[in-house]
């Protein structure tokens, strides 16, 4: 159940201890996938966070795909607005998060993860899919447009 880094920026996870847990408002988030999945292909998700500040931010790492899907922070709808049943494993956490569950990125830079929904997710039927981004409570990124793809 891996959906590693595919890392297109800088990422220092050292303690920094003095930044504020705040400052993931002032990073930009966003996801894109392909228009159309073949069925039994990978549904893969690519989760973009971009710094365009000319300070370093940060973010927590929990409930994104810059971590193993340890949770579901994506709501996935079949088009009949029908929840898409997640069945990845749900991780038990220690609050508040540890400084190690913390990404910074750099000044003017970015970084990209990608995610297969079919290893957490039961997409198993052709048809038209929407994918929101809803762990923004425990990571700080706000997401704001959804992404749809028609799995065929």
């Amino acid at each position: 159940m891996n959906s590693h880094n595919s890392a297109a920026g800088s990422i220092d996870t050292a303690n920094t201890g003095t930044m504020p847990d705040t400052t993931a408002k002032e990073l930009i988030a966003e996801m894109s996938m392909p228009a159309n999945v073949k069925a039994g292909d990978s549904v893969l998700l690519k989760f973009t966070v971009k710094n365009n500040t000319d300070s370093v931010q940060r973010f927590c790492k929990w409930h994104t795909p810059f971590e193993p899907l340890l949770s579901k922070y994506l709501d996935v709808k079949n088009d009949k607005g029908e929840d898409v049943a997640y069945q990845g494993a749900m991780a038990k956490r220690i609050m508040p998060p540890p400084e190690s569950s913390y990404l910074s990125l750099n000044p003017k830079d970015s970084i990209s993860a990608n995610v297969d929904l079919l290893k957490a997710y039961a997409i198993k039927t052709p048809g038209n899919y929407t994918i929101t981004y809803v762990g923004e409570n425990m990571s700080g990124l706000k997401v704001k447009k959804s992404v749809s793809f028609i799995y065929r």
